[in-house]
């Protein structure tokens, strides 16, 4: 882990502004692939699967408990992740399947 204990707010902000640009580099490669979904998917109806959507909660409320995180924390950043995940989706899908 590359947790540790800073010696100031220099530290700190640079620490952050790190993981914030690996946060959106990560971001961009997960939206990478649901546009990749949007064009594997026979029907814009498949795009919202709730059972997937549990599935993805349940999986980071467990990461964020090995990791030592409160899931209360993280649930609604990705729920919030999902739905607006979905809404692109649908925006591609509807982009790439144009009759």
């Amino acid at each position: 882990m590359r947790r540790k204990t800073c010696q100031d707010m220099i530290e700190v902000r640079q620490a952050i502004d790190a993981l914030d640009r690996e946060i959106v580099t990560l971001l961009a490669d997960r939206l990478h692939f649901i546009g990749e979904a949007a064009r594997i998917k026979a029907s814009r109806e498949a795009v919202r699967d709730e059972p997937r959507i549990e599935d993805v909660i349940a999986k980071v409320r467990a990461t964020a408990v090995a990791g030592g995180m409160d899931p209360a924390f993280i649930e609604p950043i990705y729920r919030d992740l999902v739905e607006r995940s979905i809404a692109y989706e649908l925006g591609e899908f509807d982009r790439l399947h144009k009759s």
